[in-house]
Formats: C-alpha cells, sequence, structure tokens
C-alpha cells in the first residue's frame, strides 16, 4: 500500500510538472512571436523614433535610418562574438524581425547598408546596443505566501525606530534621511499605518497614533488657504539629499501634493475623521485651480508663488489616480479635470510616446525627448487606461504600447554580467527604474507587474499573468526572510556597502499592496 501511495505520488507530480512545462513552452512561444513586433516604431507615423536613446531590447527594434534619394534597397547586418545575421528590405526603418529570434542574448552591432544605383553598399547606419534576455519561463517560484510576505514587508516599516519616533514627536526623525521628501515618505508612512490598523487589530491603536502624527506635521508643513498652492505640503523638507541642489531650493514638484492626499484619504477611511478628508479634497482643488486650458500642469513651481520654474510639463498619471479617487467618494467636481488631463496625456504624452522620468532627485531641465525614458511613468498610465470605466480600443493599444515599452526597455528576465565570483551582480528578473539609473527598484518591479495585472484582468491574456507572477515572485525572494525588509534595490553589494544600502519607505508600501493584490488573484485562480 505504501509503495502504490508513493507511486501515486510520484506519478502526479510527474504530471503536474507535464502540465506547468506545456504551459510554459506555450506561454515562452507567444512571447517569441510577440518579441518580433516593434514597439510604436517611428514608420507608424505617430512619433518620432523614440529609442535613440534605448541601451536594450527586447521586442525587434525599428530605427531612424537614413534614406539616400538613390537607394535601392538595405542590407541589415547585426553581428555578435557568436556571428552574424543578415537581411535585406525595401526600407530603412524595417524592423530587425526577420532575424532578431535568431540572436542570442548579448552585445550586438548592427551595420545598415544602403544599395545604390551604381550596385555598389554603402554604410548609411552603424549602432551597438543589447540583445536583452526575452521571457523564457518558468521562474523561480515564490518563496513564501504572498500576504505573509506583504505583512511582514509592513510591519518592517512599522517597526522602524524612525517610524515609531512619530509616537511622541510632532516632526520626523532624520536619521531616516529620506524624510525630507514629506509628500512621498511621509505620505507613504501614513499609508502603511493605515495599513497596519486594517489588518492587524492589535497593533492598531498604535499604527493610528504614528499616522495621525504624522499626517498632522505635513498638515502644519502645508501652504495656507489663500495662496496659490492651498493645502500643498513641501516636495523637500530641511537640507537633505536632493533638497540642498540649487534647482530644487524653494521649488515643488507639483504632482507630489497628490501623494499625500492619497495618504490623508486613507487616514480618512480608517478613522472616518472629516479633517482628513476635507483636506484631501482641498488639495485636489488646487490642481484643478492649477490646471492649463489644455489639461496640462507644470512639473515644478515655486512653493510660494505657484509660478513654473521651467516649461516641462508634468506626466499626468498620479494627478488623474487622485482625481478618480476622489470622485468615487461622490465628489463629481473633479471629472471634467481629469478628462481635460486624460487629453492632454492621450495627444501629447503617449502620441509623442516620450514617456520620460520625473522624479524629485533627477533635474528634468534641458533634457532631450526620449532622453530619460522610465517604465514610471509608461506602466502606472497603462494601468490607468486599463481601469478606465469607458475604455475603448485606442485605450487598450496605447495601453499595450506603454506595457511593451516597459518591458523591451526596463525589465530584465536575466542578466549577462556576473561578479568576479560567478554570480549575477544583479536578481533578476526585476526592472529597472529609469535611464538615468540603471539599477532594479522593487517599485518598478510593481509598476509593471500590476499593468500586466490590469492587462489579465481585462482580456484574459495568461502570458501577461506569467510575467507578472515571475517578477512578484521575485519580490518575495529578495524580501529578508527574517526581518521582513523588502530592499529597494536588488543587487549583490559587499558586507560594507550593503550596510549602507537605501531604503525607500514608499517603493516598500508599493511591493507591500502589490503581495496583497496578487494573494487576491491567485485565491481566485484557485
Amino acid at each position: 500500500m505504501i509503495l502504490k501511495r508513493l507511486f501515486f505520488i510520484i506519478t502526479t507530480v510527474s504530471l503536474l510538472a507535464s502540465c506547468c512545462n506545456d504551459t510554459y513552452k506555450r506561454l515562452n512561444n507567444q512571447a517569441a512571436k510577440e518579441y518580433l513586433q516593434p514597439v510604436r516604431p517611428a514608420s507608424e507615423g505617430r512619433n518620432p523614433c523614440w529609442n535613440k536613446f534605448a541601451k536594450k531590447f527586447i521586442y525587434a527594434p525599428a530605427f531612424d535610418v537614413p534614406d539616400p534619394s538613390d537607394a535601392l534597397s538595405y542590407r541589415f547586418t547585426v553581428s555578435s562574438d557568436t556571428g552574424s545575421w543578415s537581411f535585406e528590405s525595401k526600407r530603412p526603418n524595417a524592423s530587425l524581425a526577420p532575424v532578431w529570434n535568431s540572436i542570442p542574448p548579448g552585445p550586438v552591432s548592427l551595420c545598415v547598408e544602403a544599395k545604390l544605383i551604381c550596385d555598389e553598399y554603402e554604410t548609411v547606419y552603424t549602432r551597438s546596443f543589447l540583445r536583452d534576455y526575452p521571457f523564457e519561463g518558468p521562474y523561480r517560484d515564490a518563496v513564501r505566501d504572498y500576504r505573509e510576505a506583504a505583512i511582514k514587508g509592513a510591519l518592517y516599516v512599522h517597526l522602524m525606530p524612525e517610524v515609531q519616533h512619530w509616537i511622541g514627536s510632532d516632526v520626523p526623525d532624520m536619521a531616516y534621511s529620506h524624510n525630507t521628501y514629506p509628500c512621498k515618505i511621509i505620505g507613504a508612512t501614513i499609508r502603511n499605518e493605515c495599513l497596519i490598523a486594517r489588518v492587524l487589530p492589535e497593533r492598531r491603536e498604535n499604527a493610528l497614533a504614528v499616522a495621525k502624527s504624522a499626517a498632522d506635521f505635513l498638515i502644519r508643513m502645508s501652504r495656507p488657504a489663500d495662496s496659490p498652492l492651498a493645502y500643498f505640503p513641501p516636495t523637500y523638507y530641511l537640507d537633505k539629499e536632493a533638497s540642498k541642489r540649487e534647482w530644487n531650493q524653494g521649488k515643488t514638484m507639483t504632482l507630489e501634493a497628490a501623494a499625500a492626499g492619497q495618504a490623508f484619504l486613507d487616514l480618512y477611511d480608517i478613522t472616518g475623521e472629516q479633517e482628513y478628508f476635507e483636506r484631501a479634497a482641498c488639495i485636489g482643488r488646487t490642481f484643478v485651480s492649477l490646471q492649463r486650458e489644455n489639461g496640462s500642469l507644470p512639473i515644478k513651481v515655486d512653493f510660494i508663488t505657484g509660478e513654473p520654474v521651467n516649461d516641462v510639463c508634468a506626466m499626468l498619471h498620479p494627478l488623474l489616480r487622485y482625481f478618480r479617487r476622489l470622485e468615487s467618494y461622490g465628489l463629481t467636481e473633479f471629472a471634467h479635470a481629469r478628462k481635460k488631463g486624460e487629453r492632454w496625456m492621450d495627444s501629447v504624452a503617449v502620441e509623442r510616446f516620450d514617456m520620460t522620468g520625473q522624479f524629485e532627485d533627477v533635474n528634468v531641465k534641458g533634457l532631450e525627448p526620449y532622453q530619460n525614458l522610465t517604465n514610471c511613468t509608461a506602466a502606472p498610465y497603462a494601468s490607468y487606461l486599463l481601469k478606465k470605466p469607458d475604455m475603448n480600443s485606442v485605450d487598450l493599444q496605447n495601453a499595450i504600447d506603454l506595457i511593451r515599452l516597459s518591458e523591451d526597455q526596463f525589465v530584465h528576465w536575466a542578466y549577462h554580467e556576473n561578479t568576479a565570483d560567478g554570480f549575477p551582480k544583479k536578481n533578476a528578473p526585476c526592472v529597472h527604474e529609469q535611464y538615468h539609473y540603471e539599477m532594479p527598484v522593487d517599485n518598478s518591479s510593481c509598476n509593471v507587474a500590476n499593468a500586466w495585472l490590469d492587462l489579465y484582468e481585462t482580456t484574459g491574456d495568461r502570458l501577461a499573468l506569467a510575467k507578472a507572477k515571475a517578477l512578484i515572485d521575485n519580490i518575495t525572494i529578495q524580501q529578508n526572510a527574517v526581518s521582513g525588509q523588502i530592499p529597494t534595490t536588488f543587487e549583490w553589494r559587499e558586507a560594507g556597502k550593503d550596510r549602507k544600502r537605501s531604503f525607500w519607505i514608499n517603493c516598500s508600501f508599493s511591493s507591500i499592496t502589490t503581495l496583497l493584490r496578487f494573494a487576491e488573484i491567485t485565491a481566485r485562480e484557485e
């Protein structure tokens, strides 16, 4: 009987493994076919060639190749240490699809030659880049339950001395230097404490005391009701980190106040205290007053006068999400401003495909178009489009384009570069934050994973679900199994440097909420 039972178990496991392998074989084949479709090529006529500054590609790229007037055709040759692959095309902006899936991952060089009337070939374009690893599942499974991972991550933040410092103090503990960003970091602290109060009743009293003390600080630091930036807390506090830089002195990132507003709404939801709801609504009304007729807002303004300090427009996805949430409370006054913002995003940012990075510690003035693309703009706006109650086919296609851009430029399914000891320097699968910070960040993994989850829930695409799972599973692998800390960056560091590893509460909160979401999805799938 024991032998029969053992045989049954072995046979069942074998069948399940076979089913899993068959599933991933099908998904991997689907991915390989999709990678032959270039991401929003300029030949579509919608946008300029967006990949001028790109260093790597997962999808077959197409480039802005010069077109000599006497060219008859073009020969494309991709070369690497392992071989070369060529094809000919009548078009100078043809994608590399004819040879793309034959090229192994690694550094490659492209040479495009024009065939002239005299039957000679003239080199018209050269470029080097990384042909990056494609999705090839399965990847390592989660090492703990998703909900458990989320709660442990939230508890790590909750128990930080710098967070518990809010009990009995009305100012932040600057031993945690990222508190220099009040809206982003203190706002995320409030949201984490509201989550703790909701899911761990025995810690509710302490968590709400922390949240209220932090919220009161943001309120005290906010601009007065009769000022141009009424009710806005500052982007920067004290002379720490980015706030030291000349271009940030006395300035504020316009959309940062939405992060504080989201925190006030969380606090209202858990306490029912009207003052937090009113504060959030007033922040929304200030945003409406700042919005231009075309729907745009300036990215950075003087914190006193509200005057723009440059001509760069903000990427509006955080504000549009905020307006949508305010509307969910019955505040229909924000619908018009939200729709204006949607029109600007769709007709300008998405149409140009310039999903530029807009971080409070990176200067945006003087950037060329496409010079600092980021998933942190592309993927969240894809999620926003997929969640529109009136989403149409154009919204869906734009969302898919933005998700493909995010994967193509920022997802790493594996790495080529190892340490001297033979293991990867960075831990894949993961997502890099931006061109100007090529580091795997947990919040970036969450941005792209959530966009794939939204695509899966909208279309039923199982490949999108599998890709999201791979990124989310790796968050549990990177998480400290003892303390519960979810590190912000997923890279190997020697001991001395690891002790100085940066930890961002807002990024951790993103991981926490993503893990909780995936726990609910997997429970439904079962």
